[in-house]
C-alpha cells in the first residue's frame, strides 16, 4: 500500500506555524517576481537548495523583511496599485472564493478582511526539509515529490488492515511536532493514492481498497499527468471520467507509450515504486516585470538571470547541453528559442549562446514583460561525446567557472559580474 501525504495550504499553514494569531482567520500568501536580482547595486541574494524533490525548485531569496506596501503596492502616476498574485489561500479564504493564481487585488474585493502575507520561501523550504527528514524516519521508503507532497511505501512493513490507523497517527504526529496539517491518501498504487488525497482534504485520511470502484466517477481533470491538451483529446472521444478510461483500453493502447502509461496509472497497474533518489531533469528561472521597451535592458536581464542559473548548475555539478530562452511581450506575443550543444558547460559559453538566441528572437514593436531561461539534458562528461574542436578551450573556461563559483560561495552571487550587467 502507498501513502500520498499532502500538506494542506502549505505556505499559509507555514505562516500559522510561526504565528498562531493567524489561526482561524482568512489569510493568503502572495507574491510577485523577485526583481532584486536586477539591481545594479550589490544585493544580498541567497540560494535555498536543500530539498531534492522532482518538482522542488531551488529559490533565490533575501533576508529583507517585507511589508505589504513595499512588496505589493506600486505608485503609478500618483495612484496606488496593488500587484502580485495569490500563491496559497487558507480554507477560510477559499470560502470567499479566493483561489491560487488569482490577482491579489481581486482577492481583496472578494474578501476585504483577507490578510495577505508576503511569501517567505526560506521558511517554507526549511520546514519542508524538516518534514522530509521526519518522514524518512517514520517510513522506510519515502519520496519527496514536491515542496509539500510526499509518497510513502508501506509494503512489507505495515499490514494492509493497519494502514489507515498508521496514517491517522502520522498525520497527528506531524501536526503536533510542526503545527502543520496534512491530508493522506492510501491506495494500492502511487497515483491512485494521490487522487485519494483530494477526498481526504482538509486534515483527513482516505483509503482506497483493492478492486474498488473509487475511480469510476472521478473527472479526468483530477488525475495527475492528464494535462489540458490530453483532456481535450479525451473529451473528443466522449471520455470525461476515469471510469470511462478504464473501458477504453484498446484506444489508449493504440496511442502507444503515452496512452499505455496513462491507462496503467489510472487503473493502478503501472507497478511504479517509490523513487527515493530523484534526479533533477532541468534547472530554470523566470521573472515577470512591467513592460520594458529598452532592448539593452532586456539583454542585461538575460545575462543576470543566466548568472543565477550558472550558480545553480555548478551547485548541482551537472553538465547541461540544452539551453532554452523564452520571452513574453505585451498583447500576448511570445518568442522562444532553444539549442543543444555537446560541449563542456561554462558561464561564458552559456551567456554567449543566450545573447545570440535573444538577438534572433527579439520583438522590437512591444514591451517585454517576462523572461524564462531553462537548461536540461544533463550528461556526465565521462563517456560522453563532446565537440573536439572546442574541448580544450571549454575545459579551461569550466575550470575558471569553478574558481568564480568559490568566490560567489564566499562573497555572494554578484561578487563577479559581466560588464553588460552594469
Amino acid at each position: 500500500m502507498f501513502l500520498h501525504i499532502d500538506i494542506d495550504s502549505f505556505f499559509a499553514s507555514a505562516e500559522r506555524s510561526v504565528n498562531p494569531a493567524l489561526d482561524g482567520i482568512p489569510i493568503a500568501v502572495g507574491g510577485r517576481s523577485n526583481l532584486e536580482i536586477f539591481n545594479k547595486k550589490r544585493t544580498n541574494i541567497k540560494l535555498m537548495n536543500d530539498n531534492k524533490g522532482a518538482f522542488v525548485s531551488p529559490v533565490f531569496y533575501s533576508d529583507k523583511k517585507k511589508s505589504f506596501e513595499s512588496f505589493f503596492v506600486d505608485n503609478i502616476n500618483g495612484k496606488q496599485k496593488i500587484r502580485g498574485i495569490i500563491t496559497t489561500a487558507s480554507y477560510e479564504a477559499r470560502a470567499y472564493g479566493v483561489k491560487t493564481a488569482m490577482p491579489i487585488a481581486q482577492a481583496l474585493q472578494l474578501c476585504p478582511h483577507l490578510l495577505v502575507i508576503p511569501s517567505n520561501y526560506k521558511l517554507y523550504h526549511t520546514l519542508s526539509k524538516k518534514i522530509t527528514l521526519y518522514m524518512e524516519r517514520s517510513i522506510p521508503k519515502i519520496e519527496q515529490f514536491s515542496i509539500d507532497e510526499f509518497f510513502g511505501d508501506l509494503s512489507g512493513w505495515v499490514k494492509e488492515e493497519e494502514c489507515y490507523n498508521f496514517a491517522i497517527q502520522l498525520r497527528d504526529e506531524v501536526f503536533q511536532k510542526f503545527k502543520i496539517p496534512v491530508s493522506i491518501g492510501i491506495a494500492p498504487s502511487k497515483w491512485i493514492a494521490k487522487v485519494a488525497t483530494n477526498k481526504a482534504k482538509p486534515f483527513g485520511v482516505y483509503q482506497v481498497q483493492k478492486n474498488s470502484e473509487f475511480i469510476k466517477n472521478i473527472p479526468i481533470e483530477a488525475f495527475p499527468g492528464i494535462g489540458k491538451a490530453f483532456q481535450s483529446r479525451l473529451k473528443a472521444y466522449g471520455i470525461h471520467t476515469l471510469g470511462e478510461i478504464e473501458k477504453s483500453r484498446e484506444l489508449f493502447y493504440s496511442w502507444k507509450k503515452p496512452g499505455i502509461h496513462i491507462y496503467n496509472r489510472v487503473l493502478g497497474i503501472d507497478n511504479e515504486f517509490i523513487n527515493q533518489k530523484t534526479a533533477r531533469k532541468s534547472i530554470g528561472i523566470s521573472r515577470t516585470f512591467d513592460p520594458i521597451h529598452d532592448h539593452k535592458e532586456v539583454r542585461r536581464r538575460v545575462v543576470i538571470m543566466a548568472r543565477h542559473i550558472v550558480y545553480m548548475i555548478l551547485k548541482h555539478q551537472v553538465n547541461p547541453t540544452t539551453y532554452y530562452l523564452a520571452l513574453k511581450y505585451e498583447f500576448g506575443i511570445k518568442r522562444k528559442s532553444s539549442i543543444t550543444l555537446q560541449r563542456i558547460f561554462s558561464e561564458e559559453l552559456f551567456k554567449t549562446q543566450l545573447l545570440e538566441m535573444y538577438d534572433n528572437i527579439v520583438y522590437k514593436n512591444s514591451g517585454a514583460i517576462k523572461l524564462t531561461i531553462n537548461v536540461s539534458n544533463f550528461n556526465k562528461l565521462e563517456g560522453s561525446t563532446m565537440s573536439l574542436f572546442d574541448f580544450e578551450d571549454d575545459a579551461k573556461k569550466a575550470l575558471l567557472g569553478k574558481d568564480i563559483q568559490s568566490l560567489r560561495d564566499k562573497f555572494g552571487l554578484d561578487i563577479v559580474k559581466f560588464g553588460v550587467e552594469l
